[in-house]
């Protein structure tokens, strides 16, 4: 059945205005459908040659998901980082390795457990001395004759909690006297 409508339209391949006898009409001529069909079936191949090479780059990746116990390089290829990177993972001791002989090997189940959330233990707060009960850091060096920087690092190295009250740090009484004394003696 034909057609009496005109439309005119442009060629989807050779970009030239025509005159189309149906709305559908995509080319002006025989000659510009046959080079979008030969464009069509090039972009197909293309993309099914796309898919074969991605299936081949992930082909390794999916057999070394599939290991349950991973060399340096299996891990550092399963990550996506350098094996300089896994070692000092290794050694800093967030990930655990065991040597067997010349290789050493790496739980799938340890390199997952990278990913998962730290867990944390909340430290309890101190119960907070009254102030009567404290010396301030001047007092201390008045009363016992020493530096501030001995002081400092004499309650750094024992644990001594201080408190702050406006510009005044305050450190309880009773471990500072046992710490000067003892030393005094």
């Amino acid at each position: 059945m034909s057609s009496n409508i005109r439309v005119r339209r442009i060629c989807e391949q050779c970009g030239n205005e025509f005159e189309a006898r149906t709305t559908v009409t995509k080319t002006c001529s025989d000659s510009c459908a046959k080079r979008a069909y030969k464009a069509r079936q090039r972009a197909a191949k293309v993309t099914i040659s796309n898919e074969q090479t991605r299936r081949i780059i992930e082909k390794p990746l999916d057999d070394i998901r599939a290991k349950e116990n991973l060399n340096i390089a299996d891990a550092s290829k399963l990550l996506g980082v350098s094996r300089w990177t896994i070692w000092r993972a290794i050694g800093s001791g967030n990930l655990h390795a065991v040597k067997l002989g010349r290789r050493t090997l790496i739980r799938r189940s340890d390199v997952d457990r990278l990913f998962e959330p730290p867990t944390f233990t909340e430290k309890p707060m101190p119960a907070p001395v009254e102030l009567v009960d404290c010396y301030t850091m001047k007092e201390i060096q008045e009363r016992y004759g020493i530096s501030e920087k001995a002081l400092y690092t004499l309650i750094q190295r024992n644990n001594i909690p201080k408190q702050y009250k406006g510009p005044y740090a305050y450190v309880p009484k009773v471990r500072i006297d046992e710490l000067l004394t003892a030393t005094r003696l």
